[in-house]
């Protein structure tokens, strides 16, 4: 006949933690004497501490050789080189991580210093300082040329045939003398033109039309990235003061954008990078 083992009860969920530690020896004296005092009246409770006793005893002596033996050469070398690869890892870092810092930083100075003259192009140029403000002007024109081109009843504010009043009246709220350039020699008439918020202030926007029904739209308006010394208002040629047509095709459509005396203008179209330059100049002439 089959002869089942004997079950020992388990100790209360409140009391199994204390005594797996009265059995390991982590009670102090104290904690020790009280937990055997409660164990005294629960049934079967001192048995089964005596149980467990008896079996760590039992692991203990199983692997009492292996605890005495000698580490094997082969963890001690693996434990080394990870330790070793730990410190280098640390070291990487704390110097590694300051030098290539100090790289990066004179890298780009030295590339900067190198490029530059070649990015020049010949005619006016564009302050670094300034690029990013003009290159957010230029994004700012593509998404207002996205919003209102494609308008049918309501494409303008100021329809072409108040011209005067058009052109009065966004010169007063940009604060300078504003001139609408004739685009007709080009194909385009134009439409007429709105009021827009920027940056920098009031923003305007004019809108010209040919006779496919392509629209282009100059938007211009103060900008941030004026440079001293540059030409007077007088002076249409361009020259090292002003600023290039820079090109760009980040927003919605393409388009051309140059700054003069911290004014920026940017002409924008569903039209190839010639056609857009071509008008791009037109306009440049007569402003």
């Amino acid at each position: 006949m089959e002869k089942h083992p004997h079950h020992h009860p388990a100790p209360p969920a409140d009391d199994e933690a204390a005594w797996h530690a009265l059995v390991d020896g982590r009670l102090s004296p104290a904690e020790a004497a009280a937990l055997r005092q409660r164990l005294e009246g629960q049934a079967g409770g001192e048995e089964t501490l005596a149980q467990w006793e008896q079996q760590r005893q039992q692991l203990r002596a199983l692997h009492q050789g292996m605890l005495t033996e000698p580490v094997p050469e082969a963890l001690v070398a693996a434990a080394l080189r990870t330790s070793a690869r730990r410190d280098r890892h640390d070291r990487w870092w704390r110097w590694g991580g300051m030098a290539a810092s100090v790289l990066l930083a004179f890298a780009l100075g030295w590339t900067g210093r190198s490029l530059w003259p070649a990015m020049a192009p010949a005619g006016p140029v564009l302050a670094l300082a300034s690029t990013a403000t003009a290159q957010h002007f230029a994004q700012q024109a593509a998404v207002a040329h996205a919003v209102y081109q494609p308008e049918v009843r309501h494409p303008v504010e100021v329809p072409a045939a108040q011209q005067e009043h058009l052109v009065q009246w966004l010169s007063k709220r940009l604060g300078r003398p504003l001139k609408l350039p004739v685009l007709a020699d080009e194909g385009y008439e134009l439409v007429g033109g709105r009021l827009l918020p920027g940056d920098a202030g009031a923003r305007a926007q004019f809108m010209y039309q040919n006779a496919q029904g392509e629209r282009i739209t100059l938007y211009l308006g103060a900008i941030a990235a004026g440079k001293p010394g540059a030409a007077t208002a007088a002076s249409k040629k361009p020259d090292a003061g002003e600023t290039a047509f820079q090109f760009t095709s980040e927003g919605p459509v393409p388009g051309f954008y140059w700054v003069d005396q911290g004014f920026g203008y940017a002409l924008s179209g569903q039209l190839s990078r010639q056609q857009l330059l071509a008008l791009a100049s037109a306009v440049y002439r007569q402003l």
